[in-house]
């Protein structure tokens, strides 16, 4: 049975007593403090006890969701902090530079506290598969850069990863809960999402349609944008220090961040002119948003790396850095009888590779790893020797 002892002395750690009285009104304070209830009464109820899995994209809504878990966890005795947290961020190996380094940040922060004060949570980072990486797909094998009819992207390196691990823990305790950051005034299109998978009126729970025994938990569904800087304006990070370099992050790119995204379904919201935090090689979008505004402010740094996007983005249609055939070795067409070329040509993904590297050296960070250097390599080798082959016969 869930445990609603919630008095004023377990209202977020960071309330004072003068402050007390504001929760009970309708302001955002006093929404939070709601939240932070629900939450602790949620993570208390005996009903469900399997293991809870906050997706953390290191954005404002996410950050606030593991912010409310850990308030909510503070006012619980420790012999009552039964349920393991996991705090599961997705790094699809070409995450904007400005954006990972704040995530980094802030996991390896929330990992300390939670190691110093014995809190159950477990903080992980999941990657793509070495053979399913955006450089060996893009170099390697000669995908096209993902664009809004072919977003290639997000399955491979944001839902698959992200999916396996909840999936094994599924495994483990017969189902999990996902605490999502997910709100109904991000889009309209978000509130439709929210809408038709809309918890049964007797749970906070929804089951995910790609996920079977994954339950979708929103704790912050009803707040608002105006709500969420508010609350991150006014208490200090349960991890030590403040919000301050979020704030700084969103002022700096001048927006949003790319979404947790569990299912295809959700892929939209990767890659839309409204998220400005993604992949720094997101060729889905028009313009780099994100590192344009750090270059505006004078971080010139990251001028390289805006500039090989926009010429990878140039290139992708251009039929001289196309083959005509697809992988699969047939000749494509469209309804209207066009021509549907096939991946990169081998010398053009030579070309991609040469200017990544000229960038990684100029950029002065590693942008691609031995082991995806190898696995190209292994892929234009073969490639080659089918080529060769075909020829000979």
């Amino acid at each position: 049975m869930a445990d609603d002892n919630f008095t004023e002395h377990s209202v977020p750690s960071s309330v004072t007593g003068a402050e007390v009285k504001m929760l009970d009104d309708d302001s955002a304070l006093g929404r939070w403090a709601d939240v932070v209830r629900a939450v602790r009464a949620d993570y208390l109820d005996e009903n469900q006890h399997f293991p809870w899995i906050i997706g953390f994209s290191g954005g404002k809504d996410s950050t606030l969701v593991v912010h409310a878990t850990i308030d909510a966890l503070m006012s619980i005795p420790p012999s009552r902090r039964n349920r393991p947290v996991h705090v599961v961020s997705n790094d699809t190996l070409v995450e904007s530079p400005v954006v990972i380094a704040h995530l980094d940040k802030v996991t390896s922060a929330i990992r300390h506290m939670a190691e110093n004060l014995a809190l159950p949570i477990t903080v992980a980072r999941t990657t793509p598969d070495t053979d399913k990486s955006f450089w060996v797909l893009l170099i390697g094998k000669g995908y096209p850069s993902p664009n809004q009819t072919m977003r290639w992207c997000t399955d491979r390196l944001k839902i698959q990863p992200t999916s396996d691990y909840i999936k094994r823990h599924i495994s483990e305790s017969g189902a999990a809960i996902v605490v999502l950051g997910v709100r109904m005034d991000e889009s309209s299109s978000r509130q439709r999402s929210i809408e038709k998978h809309q918890n049964h009126r007797d749970s906070k729970l929804a089951p995910h349609n790609e996920l079977p025994g994954a339950l979708i938990y929103r704790p912050i569904v009803n707040l608002s944008t105006d709500d969420v800087w508010e609350i991150l304006g006014t208490y200090p990070a349960p991890w030590g220090g403040t919000h301050g370099d979020l704030f700084q992050l969103y002022r700096d790119a001048e927006g949003g961040e790319c979404p947790v995204v569990l299912s295809k379904e959700e892929a939209p919201g990767c890659g839309t002119p409204n998220s400005r935090f993604g992949c720094w090689t997101c060729t889905v979008v028009e313009k780099d948003r994100s590192l344009q505004g750090f270059i505006d402010i004078g971080k010139h740094q990251y001028k390289p790396l805006v500039d090989f996007r926009d010429w990878l983005k140039s290139i992708r249609n251009k039929s001289e850095h196309r083959q005509a055939y697809r992988r699969n070795g047939r000749l494509s067409f469209d309804l209207q009888g066009r021509h549907i070329p096939g991946p990169f040509t081998i010398q053009t993904r030579k070309l991609i590779l040469e200017r990544l590297l000229e960038v990684q050296k100029e950029f002065g960070d590693p942008l691609i790893s031995e082991k995806e250097l190898d696995l190209i390599y292994q892929h234009w080798t073969s490639e080659l020797q089918q080529e060769k082959g075909l020829a000979d016969g």
